[in-house]
């Protein structure tokens, strides 16, 4: 049976509603996300064509390009018939250069919010499956001068080494740090450890004077939970 009795081959379409002839001739933003994916995508199956298999995989999470990106290329070549390991990596890379130029910014925020923080952090905890624990230094009137990752892969308070976290803020001189941990489960309430090693952290900073102005704990979805904002710091 030939491929064009079983669906409308992007082939058989006019010209100007195929995505990559559309791109050029009319530019990308007039395109729909299905559209963008397919090209992304390059090809569809025998049965569907790659804007309709790229509707299917946007319908399964809603539209929502957020929780799409936070799929892994093995979720998406089990979860998706016709998508294969090389379709599977092509999504998977262009969300992350997504994701990328959206945490890229021309000036350096200033970083004065809870909020802010889980901004300037997103891109790098958002979709992790295990614990990690960054820095964010910053100057006198908060400005960003620097994230830094001290551990990944899971940790606990004693696993967290002060003398790493003082030396990377005196290394960029840093007078304030904020102290930024995800918790992949999405519960963002703190532990005891989480706790106890904010204290620790808290006091060493203040014979260096270095001030630790927050401690935020990512969750999902946008959730966080912030030990400034509800006392604990």
């Amino acid at each position: 049976m030939d491929d064009t009795t079983i669906y409308n081959s992007i082939k058989n379409w006019a010209e100007e509603d195929r995505p990559r002839e559309k791109l050029m001739q009319i530019g990308k933003k007039k395109l729909t996300n299905a559209e963008l994916l397919a090209i992304i995508i390059g090809s569809g199956s025998r049965n569907e064509s790659a804007v309709q298999l790229a509707q299917r995989i946007l319908n399964s999470v809603n539209n929502n390009i957020n929780e799409l990106s936070s799929l892994t290329y093995n979720d998406l070549m089990n979860r998706f018939k016709g998508i294969g390991e090389a379709k599977a990596i092509n999504i998977v890379a262009a969300l992350e250069l997504g994701n990328r130029r959206k945490a890229t910014q021309e000036e350096k925020p200033i970083v004065s919010s809870p909020q802010q923080a889980y901004d300037v952090l997103y891109s790098d905890l958002m979709d992790l499956e295990y614990e990690s624990f960054w820095l964010i230094l910053l100057s006198n009137s908060q400005r960003l001068i620097k994230k830094v990752c001290i551990s990944e892969g899971g940790w606990s308070e004693s696993s967290v080494d002060l003398k790493k976290v003082f030396k990377s803020a005196l290394e960029n001189n840093s007078p304030k740090v904020i102290l930024a941990h995800n918790h992949p489960s999405g519960n963002i309430t703190p532990s005891h450890s989480d706790k106890a090693l904010t204290e620790r952290i808290n006091s060493a900073g203040k014979i260096l004077s270095v001030q630790i102005i927050d401690h935020v704990i990512f969750g999902k979805n946008g959730d966080y939970f912030s030990f400034a904002e509800n006392c604990l710091i």
